[in-house]
């Protein structure tokens, strides 16, 4: 096993990682989302935010692994941030920095390993975005570039305040986070020639429950309705609360049709919640879909006007 070396600038980019306040916080959304998508796109067992402190690497995102940090010394992270270019080992069993470090020889037994280095704003590079598997794996061009992009989403949030993206109440994301994530999602639809859909909810009734019972009941029923989306969809689907009252979901890689059996499951969610005699007020839901056009939509603000003005001027439940 060769342990990773320590960066030049290493004092600087200890300072930066510990300036951003990130490491041994709860896990936020915002990081969450990026690493589900990984988690699905590239087909591996872990999808990992990484962040490469001075004795460990401490994970502030992570999927399919529970362990919370491991040590520095025999982390992959470690020698992928001396690098700005993505490290991928395809089989750490035949890889001399590897093939004997206690991560390949015992759990989670990595053989595939991709790395993109996370740059803060003064360019250290302060961890990764890495996805990981227990079988070998070769990885395309294409696959790199994608890997690019979600690295990218992930150093914008490190730049980005929390409250500019996410929605204090839900902690979901806001306006702003889902079009910043949105415009990120659409161009790899576009490049793999996938389908999108835009589903946009419309809470009718949320102002009536404010002004009956005050904003800390509207807080309630808004976090219930995120919480009920998140269990409806797919954990790569970008949930966000676009406005009080309003909230959407992006489902990358499905066509209307596509989006049918999350929106069924939605619908049977929502009708049991309202059978319940236990809440106490009715949840009356208006949704509508919209499906990504290139042509039509330049970019993710061009969609989400699209689906809001469904609920608007409701003529149709789709837009084609």
């Amino acid at each position: 096993m060769i342990k990773p070396a320590i960066p030049a600038n290493e004092s600087q980019r200890l300072q930066t990682l510990r300036d951003l306040n990130l490491l041994d916080t709860p896990a936020e959304e915002r990081f969450d989302r990026v690493t589900r998508l990984a988690k699905q796109v590239f087909s591996t067992s872990i999808a990992l935010v990484s962040l490469v402190d001075a004795n460990r690497q401490w994970f502030k995102s992570r999927q399919g692994l529970d362990a919370e940090e491991t040590p520095r010394d025999i982390s992959f992270c470690g020698h992928a941030i001396l690098d700005d270019k993505i490290m991928v080992v395809n089989d750490a069993e035949q890889d001399q920095r590897f093939c004997d470090n206690p991560l390949v020889c015992g759990d989670p037994n990595i053989r595939f390993y991709a790395g993109y280095p996370l740059a803060a704003p003064d360019g250290s590079r302060i961890g990764t975005l890495c996805v990981i598997d227990d079988k070998p794996k070769d990885i395309s061009t294409e696959q790199l570039q994608l890997l690019r992009e979600l690295g990218r989403m992930v150093e914008e949030e490190l730049i980005a305040t929390n409250d500019s993206t996410n929605d204090a109440v839900t902690e979901i994301s806001n306006r702003n986070g889902f079009i910043a994530i949105a415009n990120h999602l659409l161009p790899m639809c576009r490049r793999k020639d996938q389908p999108a859909t835009l589903l946009v909810f419309h809470v009718q009734n949320l102002l009536e429950v404010e002004e009956q019972v005050g904003r800390a009941e509207a807080d309630a029923m808004a976090t219930e309705l995120a919480h009920m989306l998140m269990a409806s969809f797919r954990d790569s689907d970008v949930v966000a609360r676009l406005s009080f009252d309003m909230f959407c979901v992006l489902l990358a890689g499905a066509d209307l049709d596509g989006a049918d059996p999350a929106r069924h499951r939605f619908d049977k969610q929502l009708s049991e919640r309202n059978r319940d005699s236990s809440c106490q007020h009715e949840m009356l839901i208006e949704a509508h879909a919209v499906a990504y056009k290139e042509g039509r939509h330049a970019d993710a603000a061009a969609l989400l006007q699209d689906g809001e003005v469904r609920i608007l001027e409701p003529e149709s439940e789709e837009v084609a």
